[in-house]
């Protein structure tokens, strides 16, 4: 047994190594064909250039995309967030009939694939006369977010301490204000986490906006409707740095909050009277 546990974590550590190569190889591999002069896609290199970067500025249709992108995606976070908080709420502080049923109807859209959630609102909305735009973009990315959200929010209202929620009702505090002064900024990182993942998820989606985009791509759209173009290979490729990039100082910027939102947390639960001053 001895001889097992001793061998094992060498084994562990062998996988994690590997198991990271393999994961961000393809990601270090973006910046160098981003700054690569070729535009065939392989090695050798042939030289440093910024022009595919230039492409980009200079490229109205990917502007126009990335600015639907962006308010798909702020749209979807907070419709998302605001629904998954209060369903999150709701499961965590109340009993009602078929609780189980109504949790498991709303955390279906997990399971299904994304291609079948697709065409069936892309039937619904046909036959019901709606015209695709990016408002049924964001229909469906909402509809795929909330139970991320849901997931995300349940566990911080779960464990919320309900002695707090009590003692500011009995200092006289109203519900709105032990909402805004106890229990938002205790469940204040998970509202941040799930602003984050739905807005990543929804930024990245392909198959709904495929179906329910109309003339208004969004950025995933776009990026596939260039891959059919081998000479639109490098450009992709510098937009896909710049998204890293934004994508690591997103995560920086997010961890920055959640700490800060930790050491409120613990501030105000310590702090007598904390809770309604």
């Amino acid at each position: 047994m001895s001889r097992i546990s001793r061998i094992l974590p060498n084994w562990l550590g062998i996988y994690a190594v590997a198991f990271m190569l393999f994961l961000y190889a393809p990601v270090v591999l973006l910046p160098l064909f981003a700054f690569n002069s070729s535009t065939i896609i392989a090695f050798p290199l042939t030289g440093y250039t910024t022009e595919w970067f230039t492409v980009l500025w200079e490229t109205e249709a990917l502007h126009s995309a990335v600015r639907n992108s962006l308010f798909v995606g702020i749209t979807t976070a907070v419709l998302s967030t605001l629904l998954g908080a209060c369903a999150a709420r709701a499961m965590a502080r109340y009993r009602f009939p078929v609780k189980r049923g109504i949790v498991g109807l709303v955390m279906l859209p997990l399971v299904l694939p994304e291609i079948i959630v697709g065409v069936a609102l892309l039937v619904v909305l046909v036959q019901l006369g709606v015209p695709l735009s990016l408002w049924t973009v964001i229909g469906g990315h909402v509809l795929i977010c909330i139970p991320f959200a849901i997931a995300i929010l349940n566990s911080a209202f779960a464990s919320l301490d309900q002695s707090l929620e009590e003692a500011s009702f009995d200092l006289g505090e109203s519900r709105w204000g032990t909402f805004r002064r106890i229990i938002l900024p205790l469940v204040m990182p998970g509202v941040i986490s799930s602003l984050l993942i739905t807005f990543t998820i929804s930024l990245d989606e392909f198959i709904i906006a495929f179906f329910l985009t109309g003339t208004d791509v969004t950025l995933p759209v776009y990026i596939w409707s260039q891959l059919r173009f081998p000479a639109k290979l490098p450009s992709i490729m510098a937009l896909g740095t710049i998204m890293l990039a934004l994508s690591v100082l997103l995560l920086i910027t997010a961890e920055w909050f959640r700490r800060r939102a930790a050491r409120r947390q613990g501030l105000d639960v310590q702090a007598p009277g904390g809770f309604v001053g």
